[in-house]
């Protein structure tokens, strides 16, 4: 008898402990909300609808670069360039209520892989595809960041 409890003693403190080390499981449908929530809130709003510099610099990793070939080479735009020309460009009295300054997405595909995402949104002006951008996106202790971007103009 003595044998057999020492075995479900030992059975139960063994899955304790896998159970509190192993890697928790991230729900891929709330991921993928929180995901579209953050391209929204950053990106969509923060870079075009509401020029809100704010919002990118939330949502934007400060290592995030624009990523583009120049010749053989890659450019790269980097986030804090960005976000000032997005404050600049508000400050300036750009017109946000005017219809040819408004952008309509579509999430195109958007893939969650633990800790990793992958987001493809088409921007439309004035009803004329004009981007189709690739977001890459970690999630940090801090939550989901977008960290770069490449990107195809129509």
């Amino acid at each position: 008898m003595k044998r057999i409890t020492t075995l479900i003693l030992s059975l139960v403190a063994i899955a304790l402990f896998t159970f509190s080390f192993a890697p928790k499981n991230i729900d891929e449908a709330e991921a993928v909300e929180e995901v579209k929530e953050l391209v929204y809130n950053a990106y969509i709003n923060g870079a075009f609808n509401e020029l809100s510099a704010e919002a990118m610099r939330k949502g934007f990793h400060e290592d995030f670069a624009i990523y583009s070939p120049k010749g053989e080479a890659i450019s790269k735009y980097p986030i804090a360039n960005w976000a000032d020309g997005v404050a600049k460009k508000k400050a300036n009295n750009y017109d946000l209520k005017d219809p040819k300054n408004k952008w309509d997405h579509k999430f195109a595909n958007v893939d969650v892989t633990g800790h990793a995402a992958q987001v493809k949104v088409e921007l439309f002006n004035q009803g004329k595809h004009v981007y189709t951008d690739y977001l890459s996106l970690l999630k940090f202790e801090s939550g989901w960041r977008i960290v770069a971007k490449v990107y195809m103009q129509h």
